[in-house]
Formats: structure tokens, C-alpha cells, sequence
């Protein structure tokens, strides 16, 4: 197992606090067209929360529970910082735990 799981395990967590703290957590999710977008966090099928929620946290998760190798790179903070530059408030929490996620993934490189 990588170092880095339980640091990473807690910071998803802190992820997706902050996606319900900002009510943007669905319920429902999008439909399986919706989902299987070849797009870069698939932005032409989802909004960014709902691909952090039902793309991003879901293939985490099952990287971590089945010990598979971490991406070597991870840019996520920066789309955050594209989709939410007229929320900066809003969004300080979620973008706070992105960079971190983010600076998990390239500290071991």
C-alpha cells in the first residue's frame, strides 16, 4: 500500500464535506450517458461538483480499497480555479482541499 493512502483516504473525505457544506452534493445521480463523457472532467456532461462527486471520488475511492497506483500527476486544483473564479468565497473551502489533494499526489514524485 502507498504511504500516501490515509492522508489521501482523509483529504477525499474533506472533499466531499465540502461539496455537501456548499449543497452541492446530489442526490441523484446523472445518467450513465452523463457519465461516460471522453471529455476532460467531462465538461461538455457535468458540472464540475458533479464530476468531483460521481467521477473523481468514486475512482479514488476504488484506487484506494484496491491498491492501485496513484495518478503521477493531478490538476484538479486548477479547473477549480477556472469553474469557481466568480465564486471565490463560496468556494475557498473545496478549493483549499483540492490543492491539498493535489499536493498529495505529486509529493512522492
Amino acid at each position: 500500500m502507498d504511504a500516501r493512502f490515509p492522508a489521501i483516504a482523509e483529504q477525499l473525505l474533506m472533499i466531499e464535506r465540502e461539496l455537501r457544506l456548499q449543497d452541492w452534493w446530489d442526490e441523484v445521480s446523472p445518467s450513465a450517458q452523463a457519465l461516460s463523457s471522453v471529455e476532460p472532467f467531462s465538461v461538455d456532461t457535468l458540472d464540475f461538483h458533479q464530476w468531483l462527486q460521481w467521477i473523481f471520488l468514486v475512482r479514488m475511492k476504488q484506487i484506494l480499497e484496491q491498491d492501485l497506483p496513484l495518478p503521477n500527476a493531478s490538476g484538479i486544483m486548477e479547473m477549480a480555479e477556472m469553474v469557481y473564479a466568480a465564486r471565490p468565497r463560496e468556494s475557498l473551502g473545496l478549493r483549499a482541499a483540492l490543492k491539498k489533494f493535489d499536493q498529495l499526489i505529486v509529493d512522492a514524485r
